[in-house]
């Protein structure tokens, strides 16, 4: 048996993985810009699709469903991104003959729409956050809807998602700016302009859900996870379970996640994503229908395989394990790594890795789809991989996470390896103290600024550059270890 991923980076490599596990051969796709990348290399077989635009790569539909009958796949896994979500796709694999490793093309739909799965979940008692229920076909009716909630208000595209298509309104003045410039990147980024508001619910914590459910109807959610790390409305830091959720808001939480996948008779992995008001009351956001990024949390504080389950699943198997089977163990926390400049306003960084190591010991574990040499292009989203720290409790998994952070050394491209370094010394990260909009009020207030730099920090700097050993003050010769070298030569350069 085979299974292509529809897709590329540190997801197909994760799913290949999941794959070996299960004795199932593996496809991969590439574009010419990722001829040599590790998930190429790693698959037993790979079928070149074109050039490096997604729109002639790895969202051509056409030559998708010919390298899977190229190579004699069975089943065809989306990752997430690209054609993830995409009904059409899904159906184009079953109308073709080929098993869609994912929820049904019916439950894409009705989750794919923001406005059709709100009514949805306002049917099946799912909380919801007061908004309109169908796309605006023009301003003035969300003007009188954001005189009715007040501002400030939200305004989202559609068929929205990963931050796009959406602009924050604090008066009236400014409606009507946002909504154009809201429609533009709805059209541009999805091929629907359609627009909905919501009220704009203050100080929220971004809370979600992981569901999974198989065809026979049954289904269980698997823990919660925090993830109101974000910048841009992107999530930057993952972790579960939620440091804001006690065990009568958990139970709560996944009774209404269960309600909203049944509500679509949801099978596969997904995720039910809510909005925490600081007053413990919680409405739903969206559903997204795939494999999240942040997967890896749930899995290590849980002991399931996701990744393998959504296969397993496809190929007409019960659950392997039921909600009384799992037992929540320990911390985890991942880290999105992005060839991004934080010192830049967070500009992309494309390039070739020219040295990589890895962190590595107890609680440690990459998802990266990245090797020295490989070359980051511009063309796609600069995700490199995710580093996931586990520990007993919260302060242990912080403290691993210090550690492998100060480990872990990437040259060649820019990285947000500095932002998460900064973030671990942040005392309300510590103290698990933040929202939704923390990362941006942090940044904005300095978070990434240079530290005074010391004569101490010249010196070992200067060592580290020439590898002549340090003389400690009581006269004992040592070599600079790479955990302080690291650190001060990113002071440095941020001067």
């Amino acid at each position: 048996m085979r299974l292509l991923v529809a897709n590329r980076g540190e997801i197909a490599v994760r799913i290949f993985r999941a794959c070996r596990d299960l004795g199932i051969e593996t496809v991969a796709i590439f574009s010419d810009a990722d001829r040599t990348a590790p998930h190429v290399a790693m698959s037993d077989y790979a079928v070149r699709l074109g050039p490096p635009p997604a729109r002639e790569s790895y969202l051509n539909v056409p030559a998708i469903l010919e390298a899977a009958r190229k190579t004699g796949a069975k089943l065809i896994h989306p990752g997430y991104g690209f054609l993830a979500e995409n009904a059409g796709f899904a159906r184009a694999c079953v109308e073709a003959g080929f098993v869609f490793v994912g929820p049904t093309p019916e439950a894409l739909e009705a989750m794919g729409s923001k406005t059709g799965s709100r009514r949805l979940m306002e049917a099946a008692g799912v909380p919801v956050v007061p908004g309109t229920t169908r796309a605006a076909s023009g301003t003035e009716e969300l003007k009188e809807f954001a005189r009715r909630a007040g501002y400030p208000v939200l305004l989202k595209a559609s068929a929205g998602g990963g931050g796009k298509g959406m602009r924050r309104v604090d008066s009236e003045s400014d409606l009507d700016a946002a909504f154009a410039r809201v429609s533009s990147e709805a059209r541009a980024f999805f091929s629907d302009g359609a627009v909905y508001a919501e009220k704009l619910i203050a100080h929220p914590r971004h809370v979600e859900v992981q569901v999974v459910g198989d065809a026979r109807g049954n289904r269980v959610a698997v823990g919660e996870r925090e993830c109101s790390l974000q910048r841009r409305h992107q999530k930057v830091v993952e972790e579960c379970p939620s440091p804001a959720v006690g065990e009568e808001l958990r139970s709560r939480l996944l009774s209404a996640a269960l309600d909203a996948a049944r509500a679509v008779e949801y099978t596969s992995c997904g995720t039910v994503e809510f909005l925490l008001a600081p007053d413990g009351s919680f409405y739903f956001l969206e559903m997204n229908t795939r494999l999240q990024v942040e997967h890896t949390v749930t899995e290590e504080v849980f002991g399931v395989d996701l990744a393998a389950e959504m296969i397993r699943i496809a190929l007409g198997e019960p659950l392997s394990f039921r909600s009384e089977d799992l037992s929540r163990r320990g911390h985890a926390i991942e880290c999105r790594l992005y060839a991004e400049d934080p010192l830049h306003d967070f500009a992309p960084s494309p390039g070739v890795i020219s040295s990589l190591r890895l962190p590595a010991g107890p609680g440690v574990r990459h998802d990266i789809g990245i090797e020295q040499g490989s070359s980051v292009p511009f063309d796609y989203d600069p995700m490199l991989g995710k580093l996931v720290v586990f520990g007993r409790d919260r302060a242990q998994a912080i403290a691993r996470l210090s550690r492998a952070l100060a480990e872990y050394e990437i040259t060649g491209v820019e990285t947000t390896l500095p932002l998460f370094r900064r973030l671990t010394a942040e005392p309300d990260f510590l103290s698990g103290a933040f929202d939704v909009q923390w990362l941006e009020r942090r940044l904005s207030e300095g978070l990434l600024e240079p530290e005074p730099v010391s004569q101490e920090d010249v010196m070992i700097a200067a060592v580290a550059l020439s590898d002549a050993p340090v003389r400690k003050p009581e006269g004992e010769a040592v070599a600079p270890s790479v955990w302080r070298r690291t650190a001060r030569l990113e002071t440095l350069r941020r001067r």
